[in-house]
């Protein structure tokens, strides 16, 4: 309920009005209530936020590209992410044309499939590269042969597989290339009706830029839409990172190779003696044969140890731990 005005504010506003202080067309608009279409045919089943969280996962999407891509084009890749939009699948596909590359995957263990979608001179431009080219897409759009469809279909399973990274955090997914089509009509994963989300990719090759379409249908995404959202999406990261991080670098450094050295004595000699050294020589140590050897990890000294033999093969066995440096 508004304001209820005293009789003294109301014969104020009266005589403001009467002098043409206020002007009662401004009344009129501001009473105005503004009101937003909503198509019943089309609900509007994606928010800003889901949009925008979906952006940042293909963010992270297209750092991948560009870091393995080159791998196998051997030039430069740059991926960045163009716009993220909601619209019915028609839509979709009414603006594709053939031929067309169409990568149909399985995103188990979400229900239904999505489409990642390429344009036809980032596949001739991949195509020429993996064949020893310069990287340039014909002048002329034509079918793909079944040779360049294989060709083509590796570059797809790599995209797909790097697909899993990104939605970890959302759920873990087993992503799977079906197969590649060229004809849009034989794409036909939902109903035309309904909603999917759409993510571009610009993807550019040395010289050459195409776009990269990822086809997201509602029903896909229903069973985690509600982690689509930027406060689960960093409240999940920040959580996992320190494991996930620790864990990696635990693994990398247990795998690291050092070396390990053995010093059984030092000794001094003159560079005559070294001259004329000969077969059979003895070189006198600066340690007797029951005292303890030192061993260096790298160039800092950590075990002492006494030498013997193991399995036929000289060793040493570790009597001590040096915790610093000496």
């Amino acid at each position: 309920m508004g304001d209820v005005l005293s009789q003294n504010e109301i014969d104020n506003l009266l005589a403001a009005l009467s002098s043409g202080e206020l002007d009662a067309e401004e009344f009129k608009r501001t009473n105005e209530k503004h009101i937003k279409t909503y198509d019943f045919a089309r609900p509007s089943k994606f928010s800003k936020e889901h949009l925008r969280t979906l952006n940042i996962i293909f963010e992270h999407y297209g750092r991948l590209l560009s870091t393995n891509l080159p791998a196998y084009l051997r030039k430069n890749v740059q991926v960045e992410v163009i716009n993220s939009e909601a619209v019915t699948y028609s839509e979709f596909t009414n603006a594709l044309s053939n031929p067309v590359l169409l990568g149909i995957i399985d995103f188990s263990p979400l229900d239904g499939n999505i489409i990642i979608e390429m344009s036809n001179n980032l596949g001739y431009a991949i195509i020429d590269r993996m064949l020893g080219g310069g990287g340039y897409p014909l002048e002329k759009n034509r079918d793909f042969s079944e040779i360049e469809l294989t060709l083509i279909e590796r570059i797809f399973n790599v995209c797909t597989n790097l697909l899993r990274e990104p939605w970890a955090n959302v759920i873990g997914i087993e992503p799977r290339l079906i197969r590649i089509e060229t004809n849009s009509q034989f794409a036909q994963i939902i109903s035309p009706s309904e909603m999917i989300s759409i993510v571009t990719l610009m993807i550019k090759i040395g010289g050459i830029e195409g776009m990269m379409n990822i086809c997201l249908p509602y029903v896909c995404l229903e069973k985690v839409i509600d982690k689509l959202n930027t406060k689960y999406w960093y409240s999940t990261m920040k959580s996992s990172d320190n494991s996930t991080y620790k864990d990696l670098i635990e693994v990398a450094i247990s795998k690291a190779n050092i070396p390990l050295r053995a010093v059984l004595g030092k000794s001094t000699i003159s560079v005559s003696d070294f001259m004329n050294m000969q077969r059979g020589d003895i070189i006198k140590l600066d340690s007797k044969v029951d005292d303890e050897i030192t061993v260096y990890v790298g160039n800092l000294n950590k075990f002492t140890a006494l030498p013997g033999a193991y399995s036929g093969s000289y060793a040493v066995k570790i009597s001590s731990i040096i915790r610093g440096e000496e």
